[in-house]
């Protein structure tokens, strides 16, 4: 599913549908196909649950409290300066949950600051820490945490020598793992996966769309994992 085939794909929807669980490039592009989205939704400028029903789209992100979870699960120490690696809809989002956590300054590391430009207006004018952007390279950083929102084949060695020295390190990906980053994280270090990231959202998602109150987390967790292994190798 591309952008272009985004707005016939949701006319398309019968009554049976429930919701739907979005990616990028989807998240920003679906909002203006939206009757509402939620305040933190709209806060963060993009969108990875659509709920379904009586003939309305409503927008919803469960990426912020999804973040806050995954890294709460791992990690129960202070969250005051922080790098964020990317400049995406993924970013803003996991950049707002960090100030949720009492991050104040965030350096944003991006290839291009233009692009991320939306992302800095969003996070810094909505409550969220401070963004400081700075480019891929450079001398080595220090901050209580480390968030890397890109692929894994963009993290070269210099990349994840500068992170080197960041206690907690938190990567968003997981069908690509373990990520050069993620690798990098010895016994003295504290790494958050983004299966975490991804299970603590999609349980979000489904009491979203169903009303349950009790998900089953872990059941969850060993879903995600053994699809993992299955693609690795297969």
């Amino acid at each position: 599913m591309d952008e272009d085939g985004l707005p016939e794909f949701l006319a398309d929807l019968d009554a049976s549908w429930r919701g739907l669980s979005l990616t990028m490039p989807l998240k920003r592009s679906v909002m203006q196909l939206l009757d509402s989205v939620s305040p933190v939704a709209g806060t963060a400028g993009s969108v990875n649950t659509v709920l379904l029903g009586d003939g309305l789209r409503i927008g919803d992100n469960t990426d912020v409290p999804g973040a806050t979870a995954a890294i709460r699960e791992r990690y129960d120490g202070r969250v005051r300066t922080a790098v964020v690696v990317g400049g995406g809809a993924t970013a803003a989002s996991v950049a707002l949950a960090l100030g949720e956590l009492g991050c104040w300054v965030a350096t944003l590391l991006v290839r291009d600051s233009e692009r991320a430009a939306e992302t800095v207006q969003r996070v810094t004018y909505n409550e969220g820490p401070l963004l400081v952007v700075g480019p891929l390279e450079g001398e080595p950083l220090e901050a209580d945490i480390v968030v890397s929102t890109i692929p894994a084949e963009a993290q070269n060695p210099d990349l994840v020598d500068r992170l080197a020295g960041i206690p907690v390190v938190f990567d968003v990906v997981y069908a690509t793992w373990p990520t050069p980053l993620a690798r990098s994280v010895g016994p003295d270090r504290t790494l958050v996966s983004g299966l975490d990231m991804l299970v603590h959202q999609a349980a979000l998602q489904v009491a979203l769309m169903t009303g349950l109150r009790e998900i089953p987390i872990d059941a969850m967790r060993a879903a995600g994992e053994q699809a993992l292994a299955a693609r690795s190798s297969g």
